[in-house]
């Protein structure tokens, strides 16, 4: 090779080695910023799912001041799954919000945030608020609760559950309205009102099971055990494939001592509406009451498959497992509740 075409040659391929450096050194495109929409789905997706991480930013988006009140809301219906310091000083926060519609979601937050009596002191300021609907739904927050509870909310309480009543008396013709109207007689203990508001509800709408359920319960509260067993009967005869008729019949049966029975009635409540997690939870319940507490463990690791958010599901299996003396799925199940959110009170009960 001549002098020219070796330094040309040589010229070349150092042009080539600077270029391949140049792209080896080059910085990574940037990503783009998840827009402030994508980033508020990206937190309820998480905290619905129960990602790592899903307490944090769930946190994050609460703490933003520009979020519609429906979102804000629909963010509030995640927060019980995810209990700690901050998750509370957030729920109460919303208390104060302009929006009744957030103020009462975060009403719904405290109720699951916090044990029924201790949530008096939170909860009783709003029995003065300025909107209706949200005096109505801490009254219905504290419904249920002792009169030592309720402490010196209890005259502000029964005044607003008397214009509840009232309220509800003007609607005559609504079935949801005289079925509230018929639970707010239960709490005052006016057991013919409440009978004659839910016989009115199912005049009404004769498909309307929550006011069967009700009825029965009525019915067992004053000694007509009989014509309950005969009403629920009839029910689940006219509704066979009722997984609500189903259920209540179960958790009749558990009320009247019939334990081994029930787990019929739970189990079929089951079958018929597998994702309902309140059913697949009480029957579990009821197994590890029969000393059935493989079958309970069953029941609660696939209702934490189908919704890994569930806290109240998490903590009870990781007491059964403990129970069995299986440290190890303890450990796996503490592992997911910490990547959830580091702050729940169970990890620093040490549970």
């Amino acid at each position: 090779m001549t002098q020219p075409r070796r330094y040309l040659a040589i010229s070349f391929l150092s042009a080539l080695i600077a270029a391949g450096l140049w792209y080896s050194m080059r910085p990574d495109p940037a990503l783009p910023t998840p827009s402030v929409s994508q980033r508020y789905s990206i937190a309820l997706e998480m905290a619905h799912n129960g990602k790592p991480g899903a307490a944090r930013v769930l946190y994050q988006q609460l703490a933003r001041n520009d979020l519609s009140e429906t979102r804000r809301a629909s963010l509030h219906a995640e927060l019980p799954n995810y209990p700690s310091p901050q998750a509370l000083k957030l729920a109460d926060a919303d208390l104060q919000n302009p929006s009744p519609l957030v103020r009462k979601a975060a009403i719904q937050s405290i109720v699951g945030l916090v044990p029924s009596a201790q949530r008096t002191l939170l909860l009783g300021p709003m029995l003065d608020d300025a909107d209706q609907s949200v005096r109505f739904a801490a009254a219905n927050a504290l419904l249920g609760l002792s009169p030592d509870e309720q402490g010196l909310y209890f005259g502000p309480l029964q005044q607003v559950i008397d214009e509840f009543e009232r309220e509800l008396k003007t609607k005559p013709d609504d079935p949801q309205a005289q079925g509230q109207l018929a639970r707010l007689y239960l709490h005052e203990g006016q057991l013919d009102d409440a009978q004659a508001a839910l016989e009115h509800v199912t005049r009404l709408d004769p498909n309307n099971l929550k006011a069967v359920v009700a009825q029965i319960e009525l019915l067992d509260k004053r000694g007509e055990g009989e014509q309950a067993r005969q009403l629920l009967a009839r029910q689940l005869q006219a509704h066979p494939d009722s997984a609500y008729l189903q259920h209540a019949l179960g958790i009749w049966l558990l009320n009247h001592g019939q334990t081994e029975y029930a787990l019929l009635g739970l189990a079929k409540a089951v079958e018929l509406d597998p994702d309902n997690s309140d059913y697949r939870y009480k029957l579990a319940t009821a197994l590890h009451d029969l000393d059935q507490l493989e079958a309970a463990q069953r029941q609660l690791e696939e209702l934490l498959q189908r919704q890994p958010a569930n806290r109240k599901a998490r903590v009870l299996l990781i007491s059964y497992w403990k129970e069995a003396g299986q440290l190890q799925n303890v450990q796996v199940l503490l592992a997911q509740l910490e990547q959830q959110n580091p702050d729940d009170p169970a990890l620093q009960q040490g549970l």
